[in-house]
């Protein structure tokens, strides 16, 4: 018996064929393109930004209990003690009633810190008045002109004075800040903190306060894309060095995790990025201190 051609059923035969080939190689460049995308879900863009905003918060956080030790020694008698840290570009305006006091922290233009950071605008600090009470809580409060690095920032945070169990003073943080980079990238912020100060505490110089930071952050990006950060290693920030100079965290966007290791100790810009695939790479952070 003779078999007889048909064009269509050949031509169906390898019709299969091929999309199975394409099948295959669909699936190989998917899975190319969802390592990729995952790696890509926290860039290093999103992490300078996040970090950025965490200077702005620690500056805001140094400054503000900068002021109050300064306030608290000069009204003791302690003048030795009294930081020199704010440059004469700054000025604080102090009211008091009978149970509150505000200080409204006014940088003018522009006025260049010891940190390098140039800070524009006013924020205000307000307290109780008793300055014995073992634990003080400071409200802090942004105007609409303020301003760091260039960067907006609009927002308030909590902070909670107290000394911890090991002697060192001890600040926790409640923060929630709105934030606008110059070129209209911007980020909305919101953090629990604590700052201990473990080294240069009441000695009136502010170039060998070092500080351990640690807590967790969630912000949201302009299209609203939401991201988580914690700290795994406490930070070691020396204000003799404008940069963290070692510490671990973790960045996560759904089911994505990143670990940044800020180094060893050494006082640089730089930093270790683990992507989810196990790749390294060294990033630059705080970008407009790194020139």
């Amino acid at each position: 018996m003779k078999t007889k051609f048909h064009p269509l059923r050949v031509l169906s035969i390898l019709a299969v064929g091929a999309l199975t080939l394409s099948s295959c190689s669909n699936d190989d460049t998917q899975a190319v393109d969802q390592e990729e995308e995952v790696n890509a879900q926290i860039s290093v863009e999103t992490i300078n930004q996040a970090d950025e905003i965490d200077l702005i918060d620690e500056e805001l956080t140094n400054i503000t209990l900068d002021i109050i030790a300064s306030a608290e020694a000069d009204a003791n008698g302690f003048t030795a003690k009294v930081s020199d840290f704010l440059p004469p570009c700054v000025t604080v305006t102090t009211v008091v009633t009978d149970s509150s006091v505000e200080r409204t922290v006014d940088f003018g233009d522009g006025c260049e810190l010891p940190t390098g950071n140039t800070l524009s605008g006013s924020y205000t600090i307000t307290h109780s008045v008793d300055s014995d009470a073992p634990s003080r809580t400071f409200q802090v409060q942004t105007s609409d002109d303020f301003f760091f690095n260039d960067i907006s920032v609009n927002g308030s945070k909590t902070i909670v004075r107290s000394i911890n169990e090991a002697g060192n003073p001890n600040a926790n943080k409640t923060v929630s800040l709105d934030v606008v980079w110059p070129d209209g990238e911007s980020m909305s912020y919101s953090a629990n903190k604590n700052r201990e100060w473990i080294e240069g505490a009441g000695t009136g110089f502010w170039g060998d306060n070092v500080f351990l930071l640690s807590g967790t952050v969630n912000f949201t990006n302009r299209l609203g894309v939401s991201y988580s950060k914690e700290t795994v290693v406490p930070l070691r920030r020396e204000w003799a060095c404008r940069f963290i100079v070692s510490g671990v965290l973790e960045l996560s966007r759904e089911d994505a995790t990143v670990s940044l290791d800020f180094g060893d100790g050494s006082c640089d810009p730089f930093g270790t990025l683990t992507l989810p695939s196990g790749e390294e790479q060294v990033i630059r952070l705080r970008r407009f201190l790194a020139n």
